[in-house]
Parts: C-alpha cells; structure tokens; sequence
C-alpha cells in the first residue's frame, strides 16, 4: 500500500504541474511571475525584505528535503531472522555435500582417467584464454604423488587417490568460485568484491564466525540454489540480491563451490541435530 508521504508528494506535484500550465499559458503569466522575482533580487521591496526572502525560503526548503530524505528508525512488527527457514524444506537440513567424500567407483574412475592421460574436469573450468585444465597443472603434494604412481604404471595407492581426487575438486570449486562468485563476495571470501559496494545489502563475508559455520551445507546449498529470490518474508530488510543459481549451475558445480569456500575460509559446516 502507498504511504502517506507518497499520496503527498503526488498531491504536489498535481499542484506545480497545475500552477505551471497556468503561468506559462500566456506571457502576461509568464511576466506576472518574473516582475516580482525581479524586484525582489533588485531591492525594489527593500534590502530587508530581499535578505529574509533569501535567508528564509533556501531555509524552509532545505528543512523539508532532509525531513524528507533523512534514514527514520522505526521499531520492525516482527522479528528479523539471519536465517530464515520457513520454506525451507526439510529434506536439504540433513545433507551432506556428495563432493566431499568420494566413492569406491569414483576413486577407480578417476585412477583410470589419470593412466589414460584424460583426467575430466568440470565444463566451466579452464585457465586464461580458454586453454583447458590438464591435472598436472595441481601444485598439491598428494595429486603430484598420484601422479608419480601413475607414471611409474605400477601399484596405485587409493588413499592417495582419494586425496588427489579431493584435490582436484578443491582447485575446481576454487576456479568456480573465481568465476562465479568473487565479482561480489571477493577473492578474499570478505565480501567485498568489485561489485560489493553497489548493493544496498553488502554480500555476505564468509570469514566471519557468525556466517556459514552457522548453518548445516544443505541450508548452504538450497541457499545458493534459490538466492534472495528463495527468501521468505521474515528474511527482509536485507533483501539479499544473490541471483538464482540453479539457472546458471548444475547441482554438482554447487557442491564444489560450497566444498571450496569452506576449504579457503578455514570454517566447517554445523552439524545437524540428530536427535529431532
């Protein structure tokens, strides 16, 4: 519903609208409004009556733009939550996030890809100018040890597997990240990103504690699939501007992404409550 001050502002403006057609619908209008101005500035009512015309009317108008424009508090008529869940479903609180602990299978696939020379990366990953990733390329301990094992074509330990695997999904949640999410919550996960600073809600600073240790990652994930758009009413004023990402991920691009900002902020999920 339209506010008060909007019905007034609009009720103004009929009237200056108004007021200006019937001034300058004639020059006798036009000079009727200009001879007083003109006597005023040139001293024709008197230097006292210019000097409070000068003072008093810059006065009056600039009063009324700051009650106008100046930030009101005004008590909410609910409370605010940080998380809000009440459309929430129920089947993302207990969710684990799929990329962090590879399976048997995908720990064979992954070996079998190396020998191969043909390790798969995710479709948006790719260095400067295009040029593909290629798993040699991972400055990590434990995928240049993989790697060595698979060279040497001999036995291929799948402890160490599993951790190159890890690795490697790390380093693309990390591009990922770059691509997707740094113009606003920044290289360093602070929030401040080049586009930080033009939203009236600043993104969110992943390194604070009071952020995404405090939820469990299928909040995270259901968070990121459905952006502010997903919020529901009790989360405002924040008005969150996060897009959607359903429509520009795939659920496993998600996965790695949130695997990675809980990897480079040094935090870990909450744990979900077992006992309800």
């Amino acid at each position: 519903m339209p506010s008060s001050g909007m019905f007034f502002a609009l009720y103004i403006a009929i009237i200056l609208i108004g007021a200006a057609i019937y001034i300058f619908s004639s020059i006798g209008g036009i000079q009727r409004l200009i001879d007083p101005i003109r006597k005023t500035y040139s001293g024709a009512y008197g230097p006292t009556a210019r000097l409070m015309i000068f003072i008093f009317v810059p006065a009056v108008f600039g009063c009324t733009v700051f009650s106008w424009m100046k930030p009101i508090k005004i008590t909410p008529d609910a409370m605010r939550i940080q998380h809000p869940t009440s459309n929430f479903p129920k089947k993302f609180e207990t969710m684990k996030n799929p990329i962090a602990n590879p399976t048997g299978p995908e720990i064979e696939e992954f070996i079998e890809q190396a020998r191969n020379n043909n390790v798969r990366f995710l479709p948006q990953i790719h260095l400067e100018e295009g040029r593909p990733v290629n798993i040699e390329q991972i400055p990590k301990p434990s995928t240049q040890a993989f790697l060595k094992q698979v060279r040497e074509g001999g036995y291929v330990d799948k402890v160490l597997a599993k951790k190159a695997l890890l690795e490697k999904r790390l380093f693309e949640g990390m591009i990922l990240y770059q691509i997707n999410c740094r113009p606003c919550h920044g290289s360093e996960l602070a929030g401040a990103g080049p586009m930080a600073y033009g939203f009236k809600l600043r993104p969110i600073d992943f390194l604070k504690s009071e952020t995404i240790e405090t939820v469990t990652e299928g909040y995270i994930f259901w968070r990121v699939r459905n952006g502010g758009i997903g919020l529901p009413t009790e989360s405002t004023p924040w008005d969150s501007a996060m897009p959607a990402w359903k429509n520009d991920l795939t659920e496993e691009e998600i996965w790695t992404i949130i695997l990675a900002i809980y990897d480079m902020s040094g935090k870990a999920p909450l744990t979900p409550d077992k006992s309800k």
